[in-house]
């Protein structure tokens, strides 16, 4: 069996990252991937500012506290200060420019104004409590990189240095099938061994969180005929087609032959819990190019947990994301016990006290184990686990 990192290293090496880009307004840039380097066209801050309210001054005049000054002007932001001469002072707030002659300002808290002067109680050093001129970003340099994601930060960064649109890799398109007879949607009647698609809501989320413009190409049922037909038009409209069970050996799992038949398939064994099996192909369109093809586990748990540790990557680095992996590594302890095991486990965890608590059942087919946690927990194959043990957490709540 392939380990974890073997399956997502070839996963990544087969990703293509899309070429096609639009431009878009930082209004609705939101979640959508870096198509090429932002130069900054400023620095920023782009002259030296005030860092806090207080008074402007040299420290050449500041000989020992407490030192006075004689108080000749006042700075608010937007606005600009003249030179100050020896033994002068400027009245300064927030973000305004450090006036000509000043290199420090002393806090407010630390000064007491008496008669048109100003003493200063505390020591001063040079460039204290102010903002040098591209403290932030320097002028000519990469402000935000390539195969970024762009969230919060990113988006008023962007409007710190006057962009107001950006170039972005568009959404990759994603079909999402679901296979199984016994799948009832929400809301309709159970009949005699029927279950309702949780899956297919669980991943159009995970999906869209991930940036996908997602199609729900609805359910199809276990005939090789109509899965190879859904399986088809899938392909020919979008990037990807991501599939829910049927990727097994089962005489009712077809969509294995199906995708054989259509393309290429690699059926992987990982050994991962849960989470097998896992497939990965490609299906030849109509025009003869290709869409990616993934099958994921129709089990939810195992499902879920095989999206967020393979997919989520994949889907970032066809988007451009050139550091697609796995997020860096928070260590945690473990408040539990558990033996070794063959396979990379990834428990559904709550943090309490500071320490990893598995979710009591961790079966594959409970969901209320991902609903109820806050991340994953890795337990490394063939390792026992002690209590105390740092283990590495993956929180539910990733960048990217």
């Amino acid at each position: 069996m392939l380990s974890v990192d073997q399956a997502l290293d070839q996963l990544l090496s087969l990703a293509r990252p899309l070429t096609e880009t639009r431009t878009l307004p930082l209004t609705t840039a939101h979640g959508h991937y870096l198509a090429s380097d932002v130069v900054s066209p400023i620095a920023v801050p782009g002259f030296d500012n005030s860092a806090m309210d207080g008074y402007a001054l040299n420290v050449a005049d500041f000989s020992a506290p407490p030192a006075s000054f004689t108080l000749t002007q006042r700075i608010a932001a937007g606005e600009t200060g003249v030179m100050l001469q020896a033994g002068e002072a400027a009245r300064i707030f927030t973000g305004a420019p450090i006036p000509p002659g000043a290199n420090a300002v002393a806090m407010q808290e630390d000064c007491n104004v008496n008669e048109g002067r100003v003493s200063v109680s505390a020591p001063l050093s040079a460039s204290q409590n102010i903002r040098r001129t591209g403290d932030d970003i320097q002028l000519n340099t990469v402000a935000v990189a390539q195969g970024t994601r762009l969230g919060a930060a990113q988006l008023g960064l962007l409007a710190s240095i006057g962009v107001a649109e950006v170039d972005v890799t568009r959404p990759v398109r994603v079909a999402l099938l679901s296979t199984g007879s016994e799948l009832v949607e929400p809301g309709q009647p159970l009949g005699a061994g029927q279950i309702y698609n949780s899956n297919r809501y669980l991943l159009a989320a995970m999906l869209r969180e991930a940036g996908c413009e997602v199609t729900d190409a609805g359910i199809v049922t276990d005939r090789l005929d109509a899965t190879q037909l859904a399986l088809q038009s899938a392909a020919n409209e979008h990037d990807i087609v991501i599939t829910t069970g049927g990727v097994s050996v089962g005489e009712e799992d077809h969509v294995k032959a199906a995708v054989e038949a259509l393309g290429t398939l690699n059926l992987w064994k990982m050994a991962i819990k849960p989470g097998k099996p896992f497939a990965q192909g490609r299906i030849t369109r109509a025009d003869g190019t290709e869409a990616d093809f993934i099958g994921l586990p129709g089990n939810p748990v195992s499902s879920f947990v095989t999206f967020f540790v393979l997919v989520r990557p994949f889907l970032a680095r066809r988007q451009g994301k050139t550091d697609a992996q796995l997020p860096p590594q928070i260590l945690i302890p473990a408040g539990f016990q558990r033996q070794a095991g063959a396979r990379r486990e990834f428990l559904r965890v709550r943090i309490v006290d500071g320490q990893l608590v598995p979710f009591g059942n961790q079966g594959s087919g409970v969901l209320t184990s991902v609903a109820a946690s806050d991340g994953l927990a890795i337990v490394p194959e063939n390792q026992p686990v002690n209590r105390g043990d740092k283990l590495v957490f993956l929180p539910y709540e990733l960048r990217g």
